[in-house]
């Protein structure tokens, strides 16, 4: 069985903090933003990660802590020490068994961003944020893959969905099969 979840927002406790942190209105103290993030995902580990991993299931995770790393450490400038101390807290020191990190650049980034606003689907306060802030985000994730290059498999997403999914579809099932799962190709 598989679960697919998100975060923040992965619980409902997390889709109304989800709501009130992405708010493109909403003007977020850092700390309050860090903080926050860290309460979905003590909530999610707790009611959502632990037991579907106690039940056998595969979790797939759009964002988890490393994201806290990028986003709030290296975006805000929180120092590392802190952000790893919580995101201890919050995770119980759960970790992910693989992780694919998505890579674009910062620039076609804005580009999918603009796009997704012209198409009047909705933008979030993130995604607003100065091109500077999203360099430091990219720069954080890309450091945080390379110093972890067994978990972390990046994945660039410059090309056509097709060429993206069938690099997906390398790493993903080879590891599911090392792990004992069925899985078709």
């Amino acid at each position: 069985m598989v679960l697919v979840t998100r975060e923040p927002g992965g619980t409902p406790v997390g889709n109304r903090l989800r709501a009130a942190l992405l708010d493109a209105d909403e003007e977020v103290d850092p700390l309050t933003e860090l903080l926050v993030f860290a309460a979905d995902r003590a909530q999610h580990v707790r009611r959502v990660l632990r037991p579907a991993l106690a039940a056998g299931q595969i979790v797939f995770s759009d964002r988890y802590a490393d994201a806290t790393a990028a986003y709030q450490g290296a975006g805000r400038g929180f120092s590392p020490k802190l952000i790893a101390e919580i995101i201890g807290l919050a995770t119980e020191g759960l970790q992910p068994d693989l992780t694919l990190l998505f890579d674009l650049s910062v620039e076609d980034s804005a580009a999918r961003t603009r796009r997704r606003a012209d198409a009047k689907q909705q933008s979030d306060r993130l995604d607003a944020e100065a091109p500077d802030f999203h360099v430091r985000v990219r720069d954080a994730y890309l450091e945080i893959a390379r110093a972890n290059p067994a978990r972390i498999k990046v994945v660039a997403t410059n090309r056509p969905s097709e060429v993206t999914h069938a690099r997906v579809k390398e790493i993903v099932l080879p590891f599911l099969r090392s792990r004992g799962h069925a899985c078709g190709g």
